[in-house]
């Protein structure tokens, strides 16, 4: 799997991925090393809540798998990447299109290897703003991913 596991594939993917495709969520960019993502949400009235404005349930999903993602796509194969837990701030009302960008630095790249090199597990914690089209922040997303290497590539420690 990971040899095809390229920015342009995953953003293609994605984009088709009727989850998102019908949510009006897109990917606009993926950078070639997978550490900067940038989504819209596109306000349409079939994702409009009650009050006319962007609906909670997508602002959320344009957040939900782009961390692991991006992560499995710079630690590659040999390890294990999933989203553990997860929650969202709405902070004001989306009336327009919403951004959102995402960034995993080189230091919490450190950390994780360094933290998982004997197969121990680490919850790596981001935040993600959602913006709306002025920049105005609408909502705040913590996502918690579990990351461990997998049994084969884990050092053994002697007893």
């Amino acid at each position: 799997m990971y040899k095809y596991y390229k920015p342009g594939i995953v953003k293609f993917a994605l984009n088709c991925w009727p989850p998102f495709w019908g949510a009006g969520i897109k990917i606009l960019n993926i950078s070639e090393d997978f550490r900067h993502v940038k989504i819209r949400l596109k306000l349409r009235w079939w994702n409009k809540n009650a009050n006319r404005t962007q609906y909670g349930g997508s602002i959320f999903s344009m957040t939900d798998p782009t961390y692991a993602l991006m992560l499995m796509g710079i630690l590659g194969e040999k390890y294990f990447v999933w989203d553990k837990e997860a929650d969202i701030n709405f902070i004001k009302p989306g009336t327009t299109d919403l951004f959102a960008e995402f960034v995993i630095s080189e230091e919490t790249i450190a950390s994780i290897h360094q933290a998982t090199a004997n197969g121990d597990k680490v919850f790596p914690e981001f935040i993600v703003n959602v913006q709306d089209a002025n920049g105005e922040v609408v909502s705040r997303v913590r996502r918690v991913l579990y990351v461990r290497k997998k049994p084969k590539y884990r050092e053994q420690n002697p007893a």
